[in-house]
């Protein structure tokens, strides 16, 4: 598993037996921090040996991560987290969450036999049954947790908790989230299944119609997107692929513009609504301030489209988060090392065996 892993200056130095943790649990990457100083990001995947053959290869497992997804060939892959919560289909997919969580805990912990907490943030309109799951998991590796929404985590990050909406886009799921001083309430926040894999699907979809005989996956998709991501044509994306078995160049520039913009009606219907609900007084503040995160913040040209979408409302500002890979996690970690524990169950949905 190749991890990114830094270490940084503690947010908040920790001088007891704990550590805490602040997590952005993802449905292609889970990013994790500490205040000790840990700094992770792993793909979300656990891999398992296929038979007596791959075992001997890789051994027993589970293997978690980049490595997975290198040793591949060898193993059944597993992605517990769908539209960025706990698959609930099937008792593997709740091992496989299980042993994922587990592992970047243990990470986190660098080898130290501490008590670890923390906060985890999950889509903004997951379900109670969802975050209970997920607690259920966490409480086997953790001494107290806290599920929060993920743009809320954004926002408490940039310290940005009025008159502001956080645009995530994530793999699985786009969450949108109006900020309006307080904790938000399910009112004032959104989930849609229309991130990464949504249009890496739809990707896929598009070459092949385009480009009868081209071999491809979402897999490939996914990588074509994620270096040539647009909705402006600032990025040619000339790239090669197999058709019917043989290597030949395609420009697919119209195709993955197609498909990125095709996410941008939702965002813009959706902040439409929410808008509307802040006070009439605040409405030209909060447009001045909307903000991108998540993978998805990366598409060349998707601020100034969504600000050209809204331009009827007055005057639009749309920025993008300097580091969407680990923005969030260090939303959660700060959240942690500034509010008293005992006070966590008025933020969001905990495991506290305290309590």
């Amino acid at each position: 598993m190749e991890e990114t892993s830094t270490t940084t200056e503690a947010v908040a130095a920790s001088t007891s037996g704990k550590i805490t943790v602040g997590i952005d649990l993802g449905t292609c990457r889970t990013a994790i921090m500490s205040d000790r100083g840990a700094k992770l990001l792993a793909r979300s995947v656990v891999g398992y040996p296929k038979d007596i053959i791959s075992e001997k290869m890789v051994g027993k497992g589970p293997i978690f991560g980049d490595e997975a997804m290198e040793k591949r060939n060898f193993l059944d892959l597993c992605y517990p987290l769908a539209d960025g919560v706990i698959r609930e289909a099937s008792e593997r997919d709740y091992k496989a969450a299980y042993e994922l969580l587990g592992h970047l805990v243990e990470l986190a912990k660098k080898g130290e036999n501490v008590e670890v907490c923390g906060i985890i943030g999950v889509p903004a309109r997951a379900s109670i049954m969802n975050k209970e799951l997920l607690l259920t998991i966490a409480e086997k590796f953790m001494s107290k947790a806290l599920v929060v929404s993920e743009p809320f985590m954004v926002a408490y990050q940039l310290g940005n908790l009025t008159n502001c909406i956080v645009i995530d886009i994530g793999a699985g799921t786009v969450d949108i989230c109006g900020m309006k001083g307080t904790v938000p309430i399910a009112d004032d926040q959104v989930t849609f299944l229309k991130g990464g894999d949504y249009i890496d699907e739809r990707l896929c979809q598009s070459i092949i119609r385009h480009y009868p005989g081209v071999q491809m996956t979402n897999s490939v998709a996914c990588s074509i997107k994620e270096k040539f991501a647009s909705v402006d044509g600032s990025k040619k994306a000339l790239v090669t692929l197999r058709h019917e078995g043989k290597p030949m160049e395609f420009d697919v520039t119209a195709d993955v513009n197609a498909v990125c913009e095709s996410i941008v009606p939702d965002i813009c219907e959706h902040i439409e609504n929410l808008i509307q609900k802040f006070d009439p007084a605040d409405q030209e503040a909060t447009l001045k301030n909307i903000v991108l995160a998540g993978g998805g913040s990366r598409i060349s040209g998707l601020a100034e489209m969504i600000a050209e979408h809204l331009a009827e409302y007055g005057e639009i500002k749309v920025t993008a988060v300097q580091d969407p890979e680990f923005v969030g996690c260090a939303g959660a970690l700060k959240l942690a090392t500034e509010i008293p524990e005992d006070m966590w169950s008025q933020i969001g949905v905990m495991f506290d065996p305290e309590s």
